[in-house]
């Protein structure tokens, strides 16, 4: 495994929560792992975001120049983030939030109305959860019940009564990349029958 991940959105979406959550994850199940966040002015409105790279390997470096994956949260975001996205990449997009852009050409990108889901389930706060499990389902880089369960762990005092939610937005983060995968299959399956017919 080689992942040089970049999460960004608005202050208060989640970010470094996310982030930072899946780095624990990671590290738990015992991978190399760095979490590197965007402190300072940023986060007061601007564009947060940090750096998550995993790897079999010792990593050289914490600074993400060249995504693998991206988790965005925002037009702002997307359009800051997307060039760093390599060839084949991954974007997990918020559209409640930002546009699919226009061309997507050599480039794997999941749209989810992410803040619209948040708030039917009760609170848009969970969003983030929302894309992290999502983005979890499709690439496979920790077991799914290891983010609940490292998220139970830490929503301790006033985050406990987020919980619920929390196991909520998990779930129908994992949902929607299951039907995207679903659909992308028989995508492929198709393209393959053409090819063959």
């Amino acid at each position: 495994m080689n992942e040089r991940m970049i999460f960004a959105g608005f202050g208060g979406q989640g970010i470094l929560t996310a982030g930072k959550l899946l780095a624990e994850c990671a590290m738990a199940e015992g991978r190399e792992v760095t979490f590197f966040p965007s402190y300072g002015s940023e986060v007061r409105g601007g564009t947060a975001h940090c750096h998550v790279v995993m790897d079999d390997e010792p990593i050289s470096s914490p600074l993400v120049e060249e995504a693998t994956a991206l988790l965005i949260m925002n037009q702002p975001s997307l359009e800051r983030f997307l060039p760093a996205l390599v060839a084949g990449g991954f974007v997990t997009l918020n559209t409640s939030m930002a546009e699919v852009p226009g061309k997507t050409d050599g480039i794997e990108l999941l749209a989810i109305p992410a803040s619209e889901l948040a708030n039917d389930i009760g609170s848009v706060r969970v969003a983030n959860m929302i894309m992290l499990a999502a983005l979890n389902e499709v690439r496979g880089l920790v077991k799914p019940g290891r983010l609940h369960d490292v998220l139970v762990e830490k929503s301790t005092g006033r985050r406990e009564r987020f919980i619920p939610l929390n196991e909520k937005a998990l779930q129908a983060g994992r949902d929607c990349a299951r039907d995207w995968m679903r659909k992308r299959r028989e995508w492929l399956s198709g393209d393959e029958d053409e090819e063959t017919a």
